[in-house]
């Protein structure tokens, strides 16, 4: 089969998907044996998710290059499908036999002292050099689109897989499906935008520029939350993880049982450890595994899935992500007082410590759907620090009950962190109240490059914007589970390139923690100040642009560099300095020699902005 051929079977996966995967655990054997997966999946599919994570694991290889090597490889499945017993090849663990065909190639010296290594390790070497940064693999260069679609007319199938095989490299840790899914969707806004070319009132620019968002969503957003569950997993371990998901699903599934839930964490959790391994047909068997359970047990699970259990698989995840929780049981008692009041809680917290707190967990996460799996893990580390000091010998009799003083001082300062930040949000609007962040954040994190503060606060002012306007019960998950996401891509920055010692103690210390301990920092006093060189401050006439995002730019670039330069600023001291800038630039903007009167007013603004900051 050319090449030509298996980038059309690539865009049949998500309509065949479903249909070919198998439906229940007990038609898994031998989990990692190709002949079955191949069995499993019938040869298109396995054929393209091949050619996904050879994409995944060479990423500086060539389309030509992985499109081969899947073909190599599906042979061999084929072949082992028709008789495993002719073939020790047929023996081997998938992912070796994915090593072993990269390893086989020419022309591939990043890989060369991976290759020299035995199994497990080699696997670990290859994963370690999957690298998700942007940068690594050069970015997408916009085509022109006049071109991009008689391209499109003559190569439609080619063209298509050309862009999934670019996703993949780009993104070594995504999800499969999302990648194929992508794909389609590249294909749709191909064929609607070029579709009306010929129309000369049609926009091919405008229907490109609305479309495209569209397609590359499922990547964005996709990415991030693996990217996040990974460092999640990674740092914190497995255990923290496993919380986490037993909170959101009991959040969720409010009416299922414990035991059910658990099973649940159990498979999730294990789902997660193969994809962030980057196990990609194991990530995605594991996770069509999961989406079939719950579809088969909507009875005991939840009322509100129905419709998702319909849609095809690459699209049921995604729904039941973001289903509404299903209604609590009628019969559900408002408070878990047994778990303070029981008088053998220490017994069982002694013998069987993690399901005690489990059940508590699940037990409060069912009745609580109106807080944030954070605040819920949080709770659960304060009863899990009450036992430890209540369960001593010599406690005080009423040592127990002081932990309902401190959970409702925690739920109280909680929600009065939110609703100020919101109050803020709505006096403000979106750029005065990004201001203010950037303002918070420099200071705490003045390592950052003036990019990255920007585009970090503007993703928390995004949550602003998309959470304030919920009801009281709503703010809460919606605001700390997406500001969970922003935290956790500062702290996978810090891994890659240190930031200061305050982040590092935030991003190491504890998961459930990582938010509250992030509002408390302050001033890195440990930070070099900027000094006052001629380029920190420049002033020109692109500041008379009429274009307002990018003049609110310009101006977050020189706030950011006057905190560096002078971290102890003052608010008085701030506003005095912006009213002079605007002074002068509504000066030099009137004038008729504007780039002048920069380089006359500039360093004119600098000398007094220095007294200002001296006073």
């Amino acid at each position: 089969m050319n090449w030509r051929t298996i980038i059309y079977v690539i865009l049949l996966v998500s309509l065949t998907l479903v249909k070919a995967l198998p439906r229940s655990y007990r038609d898994i054997e031998e989990k990692n044996s190709i002949g079955q997966r191949f069995s499993q999946l019938q040869e298109n599919n396995f054929k393209a998710i091949a050619m996904i994570m050879f994409a995944q694991y060479v990423q500086g290889g060539t389309f030509g290059k992985a499109v081969k090597m899947a073909e190599d490889v599906t042979d061999l499945a084929k072949r082992c499908a028709a008789a495993a017993g002719d073939n020790p090849d047929c023996l081997k663990p998938l992912d070796r036999i994915f090593l072993d065909t990269i390893c086989q190639e020419e022309n591939l010296p990043r890989f060369t002292d991976c290759c020299a290594k035995k199994d497990p390790e080699r696997n670990d070497c290859f994963l370690s050099l999957k690298n998700s940064s942007r940068g690594f693999v050069s970015p997408f260069e916009r085509p022109n689109v006049e071109a991009a679609c008689k391209n499109h007319s003559q190569h439609q199938h080619p063209l298509t897989g050309y862009f999934i095989y670019e996703v993949s490299r780009r993104h070594p840790f995504l999800y499969a499906p999302t990648i194929l899914s992508v794909g389609i969707r590249y294909d749709e806004m191909m064929r609607k935008c070029c579709g009306s070319a010929e129309d000369h009132a049609h926009n091919l620019e405008e229907c490109f520029r609305s479309q495209a968002p569209k397609v590359v969503k499922p990547v964005k957003e996709d990415g991030l939350r693996q990217e996040h569950t990974c460092g999640i997993l990674k740092k914190f371990g497995e255990r923290t993880l496993k919380a986490l998901k037993l909170a959101q699903i009991s959040q969720k599934f409010p009416k299922a049982d414990f035991v059910t839930v658990n099973k649940l964490v159990m498979d999730i959790a294990n789902m997660h450890k193969d994809c962030c391994r980057g196990d990609m047909l194991d990530c995605m068997h594991d996770r069509e595994e999961i989406l079939f359970y719950v579809c088969a047990n909507q009875d005991i699970l939840s009322s509100k899935i129905k419709k998702c259990c319909e849609k095809p698989l690459l699209q049921r995840s995604e729904c039941i992500v973001n289903a509404e929780n299903d209604d609590k049981p009628a019969d559900l008692s408002p408070h878990v007082r047994e778990f303070i009041e029981d008088k053998g809680i220490c017994e069982r917290f002694a013998q069987e410590k993690d399901t005690h707190l489990a059940r508590f967990l699940y037990e409060y996460s069912r009745r609580h759907p109106e807080f944030s799996a954070q605040m819920l893990l949080r709770i659960g580390k304060g009863y899990e620090d009450l036992l430890t000091e209540c369960c001593k010998t010599g406690a005080p009799d009423d040592c127990c009950s002081r932990g309902e003083e401190e959970l409702k001082k925690h739920i109280y300062e909680t929600e009065s962190v939110m609703k100020t930040s919101c109050d803020i949000y709505k006096e403000k609007g979106d750029y005065y109240f990004q201001n203010e962040l950037l303002m918070s954040f420099t200071k705490k994190m003045p390592q950052l490059t003036s990019a990255e503060l920007i585009k970090f606060t503007k993703q928390m002012t995004t949550i602003g914007s998309r959470c304030c306007q919920l009801s009281q019960d709503k703010l809460l998950p919606c605001a700390e589970e997406n500001l969970d996401l922003v935290l956790g891509e500062i702290c996978r920055r810090h891994l890659t390139d240190p930031i200061n010692p305050g982040v590092c103690h935030c991003c190491s210390s504890s998961y459930a923690l990582r938010r509250p301990c992030m509002g408390k920092l302050e001033i890195d006093e440990n930070y070099v100040p900027l000094s006052l060189t001629p380029g920190l401050f420049t002033f020109h006439e692109d500041l008379c642009t009429t274009e307002e995002e990018k003049l609110q730019h310009k101006k977050q670039e020189m706030l950011i560099n006057l905190i560096k330069y002078k971290p102890q600023i003052t608010q008085e001291q701030l506003t005095s300095i912006t009213v002079a800038f605007t002074a002068m630039r509504e000066q030099c903007c009137k004038d008729e020699n504007r780039e002048a009167c920069f380089v006359k007013e500039g360093p004119e603004l600098i000398k007094r902005s220095e007294k200002m900051l001296s006073a």
